[in-house]
This record gives structure tokens, C-alpha cells and sequence, in this order.
């Protein structure tokens, strides 16, 4: 069986070997990002917010886009390599921008590095998964409310924590909190509520990660004459909610059945899946774009 591969500026590279310096600045300093993306039947659903949400981080850390390399360009990149790992009919991409060695003053070059790697993905669900999900909130750590904490940097160290404790816990998934003690996000997800027949989700300035499913749901919710409100969530707006989901582009919509000892059902989240997730995954591209 073949093994995977890897991109690093457009070459492949068997995995495991060593091909990071130990004086990179994301391994110094956290100094990079990442980007996470799901291929399904040889296309990248909302590839067009991916590649804006690129931009936009690479111009909030003083980056570039690497010479002979633009969106389209790494597109095809992402496509070659997940064909040639056998990933292209479903997998999760990640894609990683770093900057080259230097120290804390001093770095060599604003253009970055960039790697592409890639997984076989989650089966492919035609609707929500039955079991609903049972969290916790992550009592230890607090995300900062900057300009870069709606990025998803290097510097990942709450969620990796708050990861690490919901399987302590044996959670399926952990929130994390903001400075301000509201709710931020999970882990590897963006958070919403129903109350009233009413979908809220906590706003950019609270922390939270600039999710590609957020925002894309949150347009179609609009456009659907849903009522969406972006508000700060504390945690007792949780135990009164009537229902919790959480969104990526991975696992699309994943409802919540249990938070502390607080019970929700997942009748909306399953209609969400249906309406927005599936036609994502199961339409041809050429019909969503």
C-alpha cells in the first residue's frame, strides 16, 4: 500500500521525514497558521471562502502569497496530492503557512513556506449523526478577544488543552471561554443556540474562530429568512437553551444531547443538516457555485 505524501513549497515528500528547521519561526514562536479544508468527490466545497479567509490572514500577519503560487494554483495542488495519496473522493486537507527561520526581530522573509497534507475524511453522512454529542466547558484556560483571535494560528494552545481535558473527562467535546467568561467556541468548532425558534451564535469579537461553515451558514440562514442573531452566549444562556450545534467544514453540523446536566434535542440542527450540509457534500459543484 502506498504511503502518503506531502507538499512543502509545491514538492512531494514521502511523510516522516524531517523537513522542518528547528529554528522555524512557527516552531519558535507560533509564528503561522493553518487552514482546514474537506474534498469530497475531487472538489473543495466553499473554496472561494477559504482561499478569502487566506488572504485576509496573510495580510493581518504581514505575510505574502509565495511567488508562482495563487488560489487556483493551489487548488490544483491539493487535488494532485490527495489523488496521488488516494484522498480524492473524500479526505480533510490541511494546509499550513509558515514563515522562515529568524529570531523574534529578525525574520529573513515575509513570504511564507506552505504544506499541504491530507487524510482519508469522515464517512459521508446523507444526515446528522443519531447520537448527539456530550461537552463540557473547559474551566482552566481563556481565549483572548484580539485582532488574531479569529485566526486560526500557530498558537493553538487553549483548544489543544481544552481537547486534551473533554478526553480526561471522557467529553466528546470541550467550549472554551473568552476573558469575559462567555462562550468562545469548542475546540474544532464554531457554537450555536436555538432558543424560541431564534439561532444565536456568539460574534467575531468575542473570540471566536472565523469558521468558512459559520459564515457560510449564517449567510444562508439570512437568506432563508431564519432569525439569526450574533450575540454574546454566556454559559447560562446554554442550560436555557432548547438546542446546541456546532458547525465545521469537516463534520458539517453536529448537535448536542447532553452539557452538564442539561439535556437538548436536535430537531432544527437535524433540519440544518438536510437543507445546508448535504446538498454541500452531494451536489455537483458546478450546481453550488
Amino acid at each position: 500500500m502506498q504511503s502518503d505524501h506531502l507538499l512543502l513549497d509545491g514538492k512531494k515528500y514521502a511523510t516522516g521525514l524531517p523537513l522542518i528547521d528547528p529554528d522555524n519561526r512557527t516552531f519558535r514562536y507560533g509564528d503561522g497558521f493553518f487552514e482546514t479544508l474537506k474534498l469530497v468527490k475531487g472538489h473543495i466545497p466553499l473554496f472561494p471562502l477559504h482561499s478569502q479567509r487566506l488572504q485576509e490572514t496573510l495580510e493581518l500577519l504581514k505575510m505574502q502569497w509565495p511567488p508562482h503560487l495563487d488560489a487556483n494554483k493551489l487548488y490544483q495542488q491539493i487535488l494532485q496530492l490527495a489523488e496521488f495519496n488516494g484522498h480524492l473522493s473524500n479526505s480533510r486537507i490541511r494546509l499550513t503557512f509558515f514563515r522562515d527561520s529568524g529570531g523574534l526581530y529578525d525574520e529573513e522573509s515575509s513570504t511564507p513556506h506552505w504544506l499541504i497534507q491530507t487524510w482519508k475524511g469522515p464517512e459521508l453522512r446523507t444526515h446528522i449523526q443519531t447520537n448527539g454529542l456530550d461537552i463540557g466547558i473547559y474551566p482552566t484556560a481563556r481565549k483572548s478577544t484580539d485582532i488574531f483571535s479569529s485566526l486560526k494560528t500557530a498558537q493553538f494552545l487553549p483548544y489543544a488543552m481544552a481537547a486534551r481535558w473533554a478526553r480526561e473527562n471522557q467529553f466528546n467535546d470541550a467550549l472554551v471561554l473568552n476573558t469575559h467568561n462567555r462562550i468562545a467556541d469548542s475546540t474544532i468548532s464554531n457554537i450555536f443556540i436555538v432558543k424560541n425558534n431564534q439561532i444565536f451564535t456568539p460574534p467575531i469579537s468575542e473570540g471566536v474562530i472565523n469558521g468558512v461553515l459559520r459564515k457560510y451558514l449564517i449567510n444562508q440562514l439570512q437568506n432563508d429568512n431564519y432569525a439569526i442573531i450574533e450575540q454574546p452566549v454566556t454559559p447560562e444562556a446554554l442550560y436555557a437553551a432548547d438546542e446546541i450545534f456546532l458547525t465545521n467544514v469537516i463534520s458539517g453540523i453536529r448537535w448536542v444531547k447532553q452539557l452538564e446536566n442539561h439535556a437538548y434535542t436536535g430537531m432544527l440542527a437535524s433540519k440544518l443538516y438536510s437543507d445546508y450540509i448535504v446538498p454541500l457534500w452531494f451536489t455537483d459543484e458546478k450546481q453550488i457555485y
